[in-house]
């Protein structure tokens, strides 16, 4: 269907654009063959009104005939063709109506008028309708070109779930090598905190599919399920385990991607609780700031600790979620400052939906 057919507005306003080309068609007649202006809008206004519908065929020419850049010549004379073609039917059309108008309206056209009025509509019929064919192609190379983004848009979206799906699997085995060697720890020394770490885990696993399945959650949310993980290493670590909060309550609303914090507090006790001999305490912070919400991840590091096989994967692996977030203004920053591990998540601070159930 043509465009224009779906939308009766618009058709309304192409008649009326060529009922005005009608009137300057009746004066282009008036000046050949001089006759009333009645006689002439008459002849002139309905026939151009007809072609402008006419014309509109050049829309399923131009989809057979595509211009193409190794034979743009026989879409050319094919168009051409069919504008000799469609302007004799305009002309037969106005041989009839120039005879109605004649006999209803003005009678006294000579022969010769009348022929000389034919010929204009039919040397007129054949640009209009080349520039119909020419709207026509821009239109249609506009839509291919919307098209061609749309799937270009289609592939990005899917290549980022993909990127994301591949992320959130990666978490769960990390996450689950380092809580398991804990349990492993906790076993011979104290079977019965090894049970409730067990039970722990199953719960915050549970609740970690229920989080990562979706594409964004509360910065609310995040914090419960860290708070879930450090239940689970505080019976490891007892009390050298100690955390420090500082949330905004209007920080708790905005939107995050799912399992964003806990590789940052994981890697926080791994590489800096688990390391000092009298633990140390990991501080939490959230803030909105212009428009930016500021996420910090602190703990204490032993300057004297030998570096570790697989420090940086966790960080390295929330960079990359945040690129994938798709948030021009997320970013991650991190750095030791003096005895102290800082890391520094900063996303545009979005309202986040309603928690769901």
């Amino acid at each position: 269907m043509h465009p224009l057919l779906a939308r009766p507005a618009r058709l309304l306003l192409m008649a009326a654009i060529a009922a005005l080309f009608g009137v300057a068609l009746a004066w282009v007649l008036r000046l050949l063959n001089p006759r009333p202006w009645g006689a002439a809008l008459a002849f002139a206004v309905p026939l151009m009104v007809i072609y402008s519908f006419i014309v509109l065929s050049a829309w399923w020419m131009c989809r057979r005939q595509p211009m193409t850049g190794n034979a743009s010549w026989r879409p050319l004379t094919a168009q051409v063709s069919v504008a000799l073609q469609t302007s004799a039917v305009w002309v037969a059309l106005g041989t009839f109506w120039s005879v109605a108008i004649d006999k209803w309206f003005y009678a006294g056209m000579s022969r010769s008028a009348i022929f000389a009025d034919l010929a204009v509509l039919y040397v007129a019929g054949i640009p209009i309708y080349l520039l119909s064919a020419v709207a026509h192609y821009l239109y249609l190379a506009f839509e291919a070109s919307h098209e061609a983004e749309r799937r270009v848009l289609e592939t990005e979206v899917s290549a980022r779930e993909a990127e994301l799906r591949a992320l959130r699997a990666q978490l769960n085995p990390h996450f689950l090598f380092n809580s398991l060697n804990s349990i492993n720890a906790l076993v011979g020394s104290d079977p019965e905190a090894a049970r409730r770490m067990c039970e722990g885990l199953g719960d915050f696993l549970r609740r970690t599919l229920a989080l990562g399945s979706r594409d964004a959650v509360s910065l609310g949310e995040e914090l419960a399920l860290v708070e879930r993980y450090l239940g689970i290493e505080q019976v490891r670590f007892g009390e050298r385990l100690r955390v420090e909060r500082a949330v905004d309550p209007e920080a708790v609303r905005c939107r995050v991607p799912p399992l964003l914090l806990q590789p940052l507090v994981e890697n926080a006790i791994k590489h800096g609780i688990q390391d000092c001999v009298d633990g140390g305490a990991i501080r939490i912070e959230a803030r909105c700031e212009a428009g930016l919400l500021r996420v910090v991840v602190e703990n204490p590091v032993d300057l004297d600790a030998p570096s570790r096989r697989g420090e940086g994967v966790g960080l390295e692996n929330v960079r990359r979620r945040l690129e994938v977030f798709g948030a021009r203004d997320a970013h991650l920053s991190s750095g030791k400052r003096g005895d102290r591990f800082r890391v520094t998540l900063t996303l545009p601070a979005l309202a986040a939906e309603a928690a769901r159930a």
